[in-house]
């Protein structure tokens, strides 16, 4: 009796009409959609392997883990200038589910004109009721009952919202101490509550949906919502463990070139899919994507040239238009008496306690997720003219027959007084997140987060020069990342905005009833004026710390009586008693601050971006100077959104793979298969 074929056999002996590179977030979406299609049958290649049992991916509460392991590529950026020469790590999924098995699980959908920003720069059919279709085929909202959202706030308006589609979203039952003092400390601070933020504005204060499935208590992405209820199925043959090298292009006779396969490396031997009958999906993501078509010999010719890869499509736009989400993180002591993940991992008896709780009842600490957020126009703490201010110091960098030219015009437009826009996220969550922030042994802390969601720095990520004369770059070769964090003008912009991003985060969280739990802030320090008030006033201004906490209060250095003379600083303020020039006292300078410890927020996009001419893909996601390829993933998002990228990227996904598939109708009924 014969052997059964290897996996590897399988594959490379089936007939493909459709290949989907990379089995991620958007990759797999394409790959199942497709394979709903009987007549066709799509092969998907994938760098990383199966996780489906992994607790470092599937638990709510140990989100975070799988960053910096096996399952991650870990990418980092070249040394950044606007960053004091710091190289950041850029963790993206080197796994089945790519980076939606590593994400943090927020589910949230980015304000109504930034996906109208997409069509004004010659997207059509990518604006925001062009996509609410997809968005909501993606999803399964599990609705929260009256007494849930009267406890936590978790509202929501189910017109905007899918009900079957395969990714769960739902709220999380159990929250943090922080949680319950967030919306009434925002509302304090004449930030409303947003009841509907999946309905075209995320702008207020909202309790996070996250994508986790709820009678289990998973997390639900891309290889377990997507995949695997179709891996059964003969028309759909994933590969694992396969890094694509390139895309085999083949000259056209009617001119031009035509996608008909890729290379690939497989368990130390290399292989080929040689004859695809329909075409190439590119779905490695903003990193991944541009470097495949740059290895493909698809880019900036200088670029290409200096790898030894032969020039065959020159489109100078690869790898460019990189713009990130920046995050910085301030740290504060809280109560001791309050339980935080970072206890868990501190303490290997505790943590052995919430994985049996949540083991046998699926509650506990490990279903918990980060759910505080607040998307904030900068008007809502910025005067005009310091907006107008900001704005002034840019001149148009581009000529108006340049397509980057609309795009700065977009980004100057948002810095209007008149526009609410989530311009800056705000995320307070219990525990350290700091790296920069060594947690002392036997005390708690709190993270708040924030993130500029409509950067002016604009990076690019391409491959290496080859290293050797002769021998061309590989994807073994790990990519050029430059965010170009806070350089040049632009980026003195958004160093500016973050600063100033840092002032309010503070005032947050000196806020009552949020202050209650705070004992004070750790990072960044406090600053040596402040330090001059006594700890009497801590106890008494902050009724919900224990006696423990205040103790330990008394015992620390003397920074820690600067909150006191803060907190009655801002009742001075709210009551309207507050001179010029003790609010000018009390105003910091973040800005040194900002450089030294921003971080990515992991949400990149733009490097293989959409539009008319000028760009790498149109509006239908065809890459330009190619026939039968396309990509499809974050990558091709033009401009960037106010918003956790996934739920977009899998509307992405949903969207491209309903083109793909009409195109491919088309083409048969014409009678061949001319995509």
């Amino acid at each position: 009796m014969g052997s059964l074929p290897s996996e590897i056999d399988t594959f490379l002996s089936t007939s493909f009409t459709h290949l989907v590179i990379g089995g991620g977030t958007a990759g797999l979406v394409v790959a199942s959609r497709l394979a709903e299609d009987k007549d066709i049958t799509v092969g998907v290649l994938e760098a990383g392997h199966a996780a489906f049992d992994h607790p470092g991916i599937n638990v709510p509460g140990r989100f975070g883990e799988t960053l910096g392991t096996e399952h991650d590529w870990q990418f980092a950026t070249v040394p950044q200038p606007g960053l004091n020469g710091r190289s950041l790590p850029w963790p993206r999924g080197k796994v089945l589910g790519g980076s939606s098995a590593l994400n943090f699980m927020t589910w949230n959908r980015a304000c109504k004109e930034d996906y109208d920003a997409w069509e004004e720069l010659g997207c059509e059919g990518w604006g925001w009721e062009a996509l609410r279709p997809y968005f909501m085929k993606t999803e399964r909202l599990h609705e929260s009952s009256p007494s849930h959202q009267a406890t936590n706030f978790s509202y929501f308006n189910p017109k905007f919202h899918g009900k079957d589609g395969p990714i769960h979203s739902t709220y999380t039952t159990q929250y943090g101490a922080s949680h319950q003092h967030w919306h009434k400390t925002l509302n304090s601070l004449g930030v409303e509550t947003n009841r509907s933020h999946f309905g075209g504005s995320n702008v207020g204060a909202w309790t996070s949906l996250t994508s986790v499935e709820p009678e289990q208590r998973e997390r639900s992405y891309s290889a377990t919502a997507y995949y695997r209820p179709n891996a059964g199925k003969a028309n759909l043959i994933l590969l694992t463990g396969a890094t694509v090298q390139q895309i085999l292009l083949e000259s056209s006779s009617e001119g031009g070139w035509i996608a008909k396969g890729a290379r690939f490396a497989y368990e130390g031997s290399e292989h080929s899919v040689p004859n695809v009958s329909g075409e190439i999906i590119i779905c490695g993501g903003s990193v991944s994507s541009p470097q495949l078509l740059e290895l493909s010999g698809i880019g900036n010719p200088e670029i290409l040239k200096a790898a030894g890869i032969e020039v065959k499509v020159a489109n100078p736009a690869v790898g460019e238009n990189l713009q990130e989400h920046m995050m910085t993180m301030m740290v504060y002591e809280i109560d001791p008496s309050i339980p935080t993940l970072e206890s868990l991992r501190n303490s290997p008896s505790l943590a052995a306690a919430a994985d049996h709780e949540y083991e046998s009842t699926r509650s506990g600490l490990r279903t918990t997720l980060p759910s505080s957020v607040a998307y904030l126009p900068f008007s809502h703490y910025l005067p005009s003219s310091t907006l107008s201010q900001s704005i002034s110091s840019l001149a148009p960098s581009t000529p108006e027959t340049d397509p980057r030219h609309e795009r700065e015009a977009i980004l100057r437009r948002r810095f209007t007084h008149d526009q609410n826009l989530g311009q800056i996220e705000y995320n307070f969550d219990l525990s350290n997140y700091s790296v920069h922030y060594p947690s002392e042994p036997g005390k708690k802390y709190a993270t708040m987060l924030q993130m500029l969601q409509y950067p002016f720095s604009t990076g690019c990520i391409h491959i290496p020069p080859s290293r050797e004369r002769g021998k061309p770059t590989t994807v073994d070769e790990k990519p050029l990342i430059d965010p170009k964090y806070y350089e040049g003008e632009d980026g003195a912009v958004d160093l500016e905005m973050m600063s100033q991003a840092q002032r309010f985060a503070d005032r947050i969280v000196k806020t009552a009833p949020l202050s209650g739990i705070i004992v004070k802030r750790v990072w960044p320090p406090l600053p040596p004026s402040s330090s001059s008030s006594s700890t009497a006033s801590l106890s008494s201004s902050s009724p919900n710390l224990t006696t423990a906490a205040a103790a330990s209060a008394r015992e620390t250095s003397p920074q820690q009586e600067t909150i006191d003379r803060r907190q009655q600083q801002q009742q001075r303020s709210s009551a309207g008693n507050t001179s010029e020039e003790e609010e000018e006292e009390e105003e910091e300078d973040f800005s040194a601050w900002v450089r030294a410890n921003t971080v990515t927020d992991w949400h990149p996009v733009g490097t293989c971006a959409m539009g008319g001419d000028g760009y790498v893909v149109d509006a239908r996601l065809r890459v330009y100077g190619v026939r039968g390829l396309r990509v499809v993933d974050a990558s091709v998002m033009p401009l960037q959104i106010s918003a956790h990228l996934q739920a977009t990227v899998y509307a992405i996904g949903e969207k491209g793979a309903a083109m793909i598939r009409e195109d491919w109708e088309m083409g048969r009924q014409r009678g061949g298969n001319d995509v």
